[in-house]
């Protein structure tokens, strides 16, 4: 396989005089064949914008955006704008509402081999788990059903890169878990490179190899899930990847920290048990969240999130014994 990365940004800018910090500034981005790219950041933090840049829906106001080498033409040199090597779903979906399910997808293929057309428009709804829906109108369809539907529509004509844009943000938690299942499958066995936005970090912390941090527009982190996670460079990263607790170094001191930065302590870091470092908390909320309990520590004003997973022993009001067993200085 070619080192060259299949899609790359060279100090791709876009931005609207509408609005401040809308768009996206500097960017340099770099996606290997195969992967599957998250792109995470708070509402209003480029992520749609930078899709769009990709896709070729907008052109850059300064750098570049190319595939496989080659600049990826803008909405002023296209009839038709998106690259022909390129599929995007977007969150309306885009589907014929009125159509059956197996015409919307099959109406992106010609009509030169009908044979051919029938088997794999039946294959895409077979991959995708909605074949059993063939005759149904889309507008009947449940909002993860649509997804489905409009991945399949996008796949059939083999797209080398496939964007997605919120994918997860009109369904269930169950069907989101399988739809990351679907994800998965559709990168490592048909050989798609795809690159999706989220708000929600779980999205790319469980799915992507690769995560990208926007904030403003601004690229301020990137690489592997688990290493950002864990060694994240950024408070902002840390806040919206786990909702660290963020303590000033005076607060810290309150908490038997000794430290001269700010420091952030994921919830899962806490731990509610008498240790060499312990101090009093006292329970201020707890909330069930099915197989463990969020639990809300108060002292001298400090307020901390601390994860519970032995249901049931910790009592509101009391006061109980609260260790750090890591944190990050910022």
């Amino acid at each position: 396989m070619s080192s060259q990365p299949i899609v790359q940004l060279s100090g791709v800018t876009k931005t609207y005089a509408s609005a401040t910090f809308a768009g996206v500034q500097h960017i340099d981005l770099q996606i290997k064949a195969g992967d599957i790219v998250s792109i995470v950041g708070r509402s209003g933090s480029g992520k749609s914008t930078l899709l769009k840049l990709i896709y070729g829906l907008l052109a850059p106001d300064t750098g570049s955006v190319s595939f496989k080498g080659n600049l990826v033409p803008g909405p002023h040199e296209k009839l038709i704008p998106g690259h022909q090597s390129m599929k995007m779903v977007t969150q309306d979906f885009s589907l014929n509402t009125y159509a059956k399910v197996y015409d919307n997808i099959a109406s992106m293929l010609p009509n030169t081999d009908l044979k051919a057309k029938r088997e794999k428009t039946m294959e895409m709804m077979e991959f995708l788990r909605i074949d059993h829906l063939e005759q149904k109108r889309a507008v009947d369809l449940s909002g993860g059903e649509q997804q489905r539907v409009a991945i399949a529509r996008a796949i059939i004509t083999e797209p080398e890169v496939l964007l997605l844009d919120e994918p997860f943000s009109q369904i269930d938690p169950i069907l989101k878990h399988e739809l990351r299942d679907d994800i998965r499958r559709l990168s490592r066995y048909l050989g798609i490179t795809i690159i999706l936005v989220s708000h929600d970090p779980a999205d790319g912390l469980s799915l992507a190899d690769k995560m990208i941090i926007l904030k403003k527009g601004v690229k301020i982190e990137e690489g592997k899930p688990a290493e950002i996670y864990r060694h994240p460079q950024r408070l902002y990263t840390a806040k919206l990847l786990a909702g660290a607790n963020v303590i000033s170094a005076e607060d810290a001191a309150k908490a038997g920290i000794h430290s001269s930065k700010t420091i952030a302590v994921y919830p899962e870091w806490l731990q509610i048990k008498e240790s060499e470092n312990s101090q009093l908390f006292q329970v201020k909320d707890i909330l069930f969240k099915g197989f463990y309990e969020e639990i809300i520590l108060c002292k001298n004003e400090l307020e901390l999130r601390a994860l519970n997973f032995k249901l049931g022993l910790i009592e509101k009001e009391n006061l109980v014994p609260v260790s750090f067993t890591h944190y990050l200085e910022f």
